[in-house]
């Protein structure tokens, strides 16, 4: 057979040859993520490394084909040294000099130890006692909370192949979009199954969300607090404005109704944790006026504390 094509998928997830399965496992997932095809839109490149690492981690990620896998590299390692003729047939090594190159190994490889060629997205069960297989494939997909919020359009590549996936507005975290006949093929059968894509949604800096309804800090002034307002807030649907009731306290929480996110004809709420936000530097107009405040206060703050303090 050809030497030419052999791959060493230790090397190119970076691994020693004795690594262990979460070791495999975990230089995957760091390749994976640095190639990924949504990273690096129309780089051919990227897309055939991020190949390349998914197909170096169904080999090394199954106990059959990787010993098939580590049986083949000895074979390959003797021939490219001129050894193998050497070599004891008890070692079965002579098997391989059947395939043409090092594709038809992986081929015959693949096809001998799985009926359904998966990367690492795809969740393939069998019941050996129902004689039953699952086709469907999973991916995880995390998205921005503004997808979430406005809905989305992503492209994925899925078991070598580009799809096109709507994301509906208002989805949360956990949700599952299934599209059918997707997933894995069966091999010699035709029989496809579905994609299952579940969903997580990446944290904000400001909103949070709990279902479909939205929290958030909102910032007042001192004098906001004392004497109301009417004011300009963002929310999930637009700018709209928001009443500040006069006598507000910090940690107070205001409620925008159906101004949440919407899920088909279910709308949650907007809630508002007001805080209270001191400047860093006072005017001097704003410093004699908080005198004239403290001239002129006649509630004592600490009158309660002092008597809850003594007893």
């Amino acid at each position: 057979m050809e030497l030419n094509g052999f791959k060493d998928y230790f090397k190119i997830l970076g691994i020693s040859r004795n690594a262990t399965d979460q070791e495999i496992k975990s230089a995957f997932r760091k390749l994976a993520r640095q190639f990924h095809p949504d990273l690096h839109p129309h780089d051919q490149k990227a897309e055939s490394e991020f190949k390349e690492i998914n197909e170096a981690y169904e080999i090394l990620s199954d106990e059959a084909k990787k010993k098939s896998y580590e049986q083949y590299l000895s074979y390959w390692l003797k021939k490219r040294a001129g050894k193998y003729r050497d070599f004891s047939t008890e070692n079965n090594e002579n098997q391989f000099d059947e395939y043409l190159n090092f594709d038809d190994f992986l081929s015959d490889l693949i096809g001998r130890f799985s009926e359904v060629s998966q990367d690492i997205y795809s969740n393939i069960s069998s019941n050996k006692n129902a004689q039953s297989l699952n086709l469907d494939a999973e991916f995880n997909l995390q998205i921005s909370f503004l997808e979430a919020l406005n809905g989305a359009k992503k492209n994925l590549l899925v078991n070598d192949e580009r799809i096109e996936v709507t994301i509906p507005q208002g989805i949360e975290t956990g949700s599952k979009i299934r599209i059918k006949n997707k997933g894995n093929i069966q091999s010699g059968k035709g029989k496809r199954g579905d994609l299952l894509i579940e969903v997580s949604v990446k944290s904000h800096p400001i909103w949070k969300v709990k279902g479909l309804d939205v929290y958030a800090d909102l910032p007042l002034s001192l004098d906001e607090f004392a004497l109301g307002a009417n004011i300009m807030v963002v929310s999930p649907q637009g700018d709209t404005y928001l009443s500040i009731p006069s006598g507000s306290l910090p940690e107070q929480k205001l409620r925008l109704q159906g101004q949440g996110l919407h899920n088909l004809d279910t709308q949650g709420d907007l809630f508002f944790t007001l805080k209270l936000k001191l400047p860093e530097n006072w005017s001097a107009d704003e410093l004699r006026l908080l005198e004239k405040l403290r001239s002129v206060r006649i509630d004592e703050p600490r009158s309660s504390w002092f008597e809850k303090a003594r007893t």
